[in-house]
């Protein structure tokens, strides 16, 4: 597995609009349709990275709780799928399904979205405040597959908490660490 590092997204910089197809009940959604009152978490996944493997269920854990306090998670794969037919839109909808994913998990067919983002791994964390305007672009903690750190979502949380408490941006972010965004 080739390790990549997420690109930088400046703070403040306003996220990108989509239509996607979430491919959990099959219809188009926009990122205003999705997005939450006080935050949005905007993550790239995919179904087959060990990395994204590794945090699936910290991702369903703070999605579940982070919801409640009005920050929406949106979880995009724009993986080809040619190549890595794997995370096809119907192998999404069953991985969804069997994870019990409490957030929409959107299919970019063409990579727009992932390059508006300048996406560049998985997973790829984005946090957005009210507004739509980012605060958090990094890792979402220190674990990673095999280096025994437990899995905690300790930089997103901090970021999202920071957020919900109305304090400025964090300074020090990390870039997420995984597999490379497989492109056309």
């Amino acid at each position: 597995m080739a390790l990549t590092e997420s690109n930088e997204f400046k703070t403040g910089t306003k996220a990108p609009d989509f239509n996607l197809v979430n491919t959990i009940d099959d219809t188009f959604y926009s990122l205003d349709q999705l997005k939450g009152e006080k935050g949005t978490v905007i993550l790239f996944i995919c179904n087959h990275c060990p990395f994204v493997i590794h945090v699936n269920n910290e991702l369903i854990k703070m999605a579940n709780e982070y919801q409640q306090k009005g920050i929406n998670f949106i979880a995009i794969s724009s993986n080809e799928i040619d190549n890595y037919p794997q995370d096809a839109p119907k192998f999404m909808k069953e991985i969804a399904a069997n994870l019990n994913y409490p957030f929409p998990y959107l299919f970019d067919e063409t990579q727009k979205v992932a390059k508006e983002y300048d996406a560049a791994c998985t997973p790829d964390f984005y946090a957005f405040d009210a507004d739509l305007k980012s605060v958090y672009h990094g890792q979402l903690d220190n674990s990673r597959p095999g280096n025994g750190k437990p899995v905690t979502g300790f930089d997103l949380r901090n970021a999202l908490d920071t957020l919900l408490d109305s304090n400025p941006a964090l300074e020090n972010q990390k870039p997420s660490v995984g597999c490379g965004i497989k492109w056309r």
